[in-house]
């Protein structure tokens, strides 16, 4: 048996065969018409309805109603329990690049909010978003630093069209 490389690997026997060959003859068993049948759309080039055509009758896309809204304000905030907290050194700053770091938040572009379940056992300084009521207690009983990032939330606006003026206005 030969040894098996990369110059020399073929498929396995029969697993392989060529496609039909469609529209070849009448004798070729799909010829002629190559089992389009007569006439009608299915049997034109690009005869095909659309995904979700339901023959005239009004589509299901269209007969359930829809639902909910997207809220252009939302921020997503990424929530960090103070008892997470403890592999950070005492001293260390905690901000949400070294919350990533830590791998205790997936991005870094979230709001991060510090909440008071657990027990942060060392002093840490912080550059966060958002501190709950509980949570600011236990890190300045430690005597540690809070600093709140402030962001400015921009909304997001469609474009309004512009008015065209018309020919008759000088």
């Amino acid at each position: 048996m030969t040894q098996k490389n990369l110059s020399n690997i073929s498929p396995a026997k029969g697993s392989n065969q060529n496609p039909k060959r469609l529209g070849r003859g009448i004798g070729s068993g799909l010829g002629k018409t190559a089992g389009k049948g007569h006439k009608g759309q299915l049997a034109r080039s690009g005869g095909k309805v659309r995904p979700g055509f339901e023959g005239g009758q009004t589509p299901m896309f269209r007969r359930l109603p829809k639902r909910g809204f997207f809220n252009l304000f939302a921020v997503e905030v990424s929530e960090v329990n103070l008892g997470a907290l403890n592999v950070f050194k005492a001293g260390e700053e905690v901000s949400p690049e070294t919350l990533k770091a830590k791998g205790l938040i997936q991005r870094v572009d979230s709001h991060v909010k510090i909440l008071g379940k657990g027990e942060l056992k060392s002093k840490l300084n912080f550059k966060v978003h958002k501190v709950s009521a509980t949570a600011k207690a236990a890190i300045e009983k430690l005597g540690g630093k809070i600093e709140i990032i402030s962001v400015e939330i921009k909304p997001v606006v469609k474009n309004k069209m512009k008015k065209r003026k018309s020919s008759k206005q000088k």
